[in-house]
């Protein structure tokens, strides 16, 4: 089992930044696969980005490539994604996720077995 707890989401103007935590906890952070999604009001779940066990291996939606990064410290057992140059299409509730099948999960939420609670993200125009 993992456990998953977001943090750093809040309201932001357009073209500011925030930066999201994840902090996992119940098994060892470096053998999971971890990844940011996000749902916004009436859409469906969408994948943000996703890094790979070791870190050595990331991937984007094309929405957010160049403004996001993803990246993760296993010894604190934390992951984070910086998003920079808000836009007001970014306000959605955030969820990180965690896969324990392979040594990246990559952007089908069907590869990824944890889930955490989410944060608010609001972008304001």
């Amino acid at each position: 089992q993992v456990q998953l707890a977001e943090s750093g989401g809040g309201l932001v103007q357009a073209g500011g930044s925030l930066r999201l935590s994840c902090a996992a906890s119940g098994r060892t952070f470096s053998s999971v696969a971890m990844g940011w999604f996000r749902q916004a009001p009436g859409k469906e779940r969408e994948f943000v980005a996703a890094i790979s066990r070791s870190g050595s291996t990331t991937g984007y939606a094309d929405s957010v490539k160049g403004r996001f990064t993803i990246s993760r410290d296993n010894a604190k057992d934390t992951m984070y994604l910086q998003m920079n140059s808000l836009k007001p299409e970014d306000t959605a509730v955030y969820y990180c996720a965690a896969g324990n099948r392979a040594y990246y999960s990559g952007s089908d939420y069907r590869e990824y077995d944890y889930w955490g609670q989410g944060t608010q993200v609001t972008v304001s125009s």
